[in-house]
């Protein structure tokens, strides 16, 4: 008797089998295993902004305002409104920013309004006498006394502004300390002090040219005619 057990029916044209005449599952592609720093997929990858569909990314929000900094606030004092009363607009300026005391003055009130600091108000000790270079503004220079009152305990600045070749009267004569501290200035800066027992360059030979403290002063600029005379090389660098 004929065995009537119907065998498998042959898979579909074109579809592999194996050597039993069985149809193969379909083949899948591995998924490769994810690497540490690689990117993570979308959750949705035809959502917008997903690399599928190539969208634009998502709108992030704008980074925060920068804050504001501090800020000089009035300076109030009765020394303050003893100088105001007698020189009325030449003090320009009473401020203090970060608990610095400073004054703006006018340059005709220099050297009278540092001695009367010094006699009538005790700022006996001259720390130091600076200068900024501001190249864009018109009086391109401003000239700052640091001066301390040991009976006070107190420290004060005093500023003026000058133009570029405008002479500032020595302070010497009321702080003999002035004398290294107008000649540091004039050395950076080239602002010369009228009344000076010897102003002549402090920290740069007496051949230098140009004052390095201005802006307008390269940051690797060399006087290569000092150099090649004084030291037989071409270039300091």
């Amino acid at each position: 008797m004929a065995d009537e057990t119907k065998a498998p029916a042959p898979p579909p044209s074109g579809e592999p089998k194996d050597s039993q005449g069985k149809p193969n599952p379909p083949s899948v592609e591995p998924v490769p295993a994810k690497k540490p720093g690689d990117p993570a997929a979308p959750a949705n990858p035809g959502a917008p902004g997903s690399v599928a569909t190539g969208s634009a990314p998502a709108h992030h929000e704008a980074a925060p305002a920068k804050p504001v900094g501090p800020a000089a606030t009035e300076w109030h004092s009765e020394m303050v409104s003893r100088l105001t009363r007698q020189y009325g607009s030449g003090i320009r300026e009473a401020s203090t920013y970060l608990g610095q005391n400073y004054m703006v003055v006018d340059s005709s009130l220099i050297p009278e309004l540092l001695r009367l600091l010094r006699d009538q108000e005790q700022f006996d000790y001259c720390v130091d006498i600076t200068a900024l270079h501001y190249p864009e503004k018109e009086k391109a220079f401003e000239v700052i006394w640091i001066l301390y009152s040991f009976a006070k305990n107190e420290r004060i600045r005093v500023k003026t502004e000058i133009v570029d070749g405008q002479v500032v009267p020595s302070s010497f004569s009321i702080w003999p300390t002035a004398n290294w501290l107008e000649r540091e200035v004039y050395d950076m800066f080239g602002i010369r002090f009228d009344g000076h027992p010897d102003l002549k360059r402090i920290l740069l030979p007496d051949g230098w040219k140009g004052h390095p403290l201005r802006k307008d002063y390269g940051i690797i600029q060399q006087d290569n005619e000092w150099v090649q005379i004084n030291l037989g090389i071409e270039s300091g660098q």
